[in-house]
């Protein structure tokens, strides 16, 4: 019997949910999905495309957040028929982590440091100890804007500019997440498990909108497990005191494997 047979698991996300869903089911899970975000296609994001044009003018300093960010970044840039990582190139590239690092590296540049934790907190500590004062700084983001880190580079003196290759909005049908939600509070989810922390406020948004936080808060301090990829995917989730369960690589495989540790028959 495979470990997860008669587990049913909820999942919110939209990127890479087909991989997840299989992975779960050969592992024997029930799965029900539920996004609770939708990306808007980098193609028609005119912001993004505007924040590079800010960029192509020169940066001293770029700090690159996630390795599927930077990607769609490059990508993107390549599509407008813009030279972006020529000038990224002459900047000093400083990453979160091995992800970012081997998306920097599969552009054929070099990146100055790497977070070793593979947090922001990291990440931008480290960047700001360099010395940021009167410095440009390109900031590639990842679905979500990060004031708390991008204003202490503010406040440190850099001029910021922000690129958001990923900006998750809405879903355009919520039914399926309100169907995940009585799911929950109904019993009938051993699980839920998220991949990115706009997921996870959605969702709790979305129970708080409904009338159901408090209930759904009771939950998944009680008999529901909680699973995220990371600490910061988990925060939403911490701030409400709800415990979770965290792989120790921040690997979408390990936490699968997390789940069939944890609920495994």
């Amino acid at each position: 019997m495979a470990e997860l047979t008669g587990v049913t698991i909820g999942i919110t996300a939209e990127r890479r949910a087909d991989e997840f869903i299989a992975a779960l089911e050969r592992k024997g899970a029930t799965v029900r999905h539920a996004p609770t975000i939708r990306i808007v296609p980098l193609p028609d994001d005119a912001l993004l495309r505007a924040a590079t044009v800010e960029v192509l003018a020169g940066v001293d300093f770029t700090a690159i957040t996630t390795g599927a960010g930077f990607r769609g970044w490059t990508g993107a840039a390549d599509g407008w028929g813009m030279d972006l990582v020529p000038v990224l190139g002459r900047s000093r590239i400083f990453a979160r982590g091995p992800k970012a690092v081997g998306a920097v590296r599969g552009r054929g540049l070099t990146e100055q440091w790497s977070a070793p934790s593979e947090t922001n907190a990291e990440l931008f500590s480290g960047l700001i100890a360099t010395g940021v004062s009167g410095a440009r700084v390109a900031v590639q983001l990842h679905g979500a804007p990060l004031p708390e880190f991008t204003g202490q580079l503010l406040d440190a003196g850099a001029s910021v500019i922000e690129a958001q290759p990923y900006r998750w909005l809405w879903p355009e049908d919520l039914s399926p997440a309100h169907r995940l939600l009585d799911g929950v509070l109904a019993g009938e989810v051993g699980a839920l498990a998220f991949t990115s922390a706009p997921a996870a406020k959605n969702l709790l948004t979305l129970a708080r909108d409904s009338g159901r936080l408090d209930a759904l808060v009771d939950a998944l301090r009680g008999d529901v497990v909680c699973a995220c990829v990371g600490p910061v995917t988990a925060a939403p989730l911490v701030e409400l005191g709800i415990p979770t369960l965290q792989p120790d690589r921040q690997r979408l495989g390990a936490l699968v494997k997390l789940l069939a540790s944890a609920l495994g028959s």
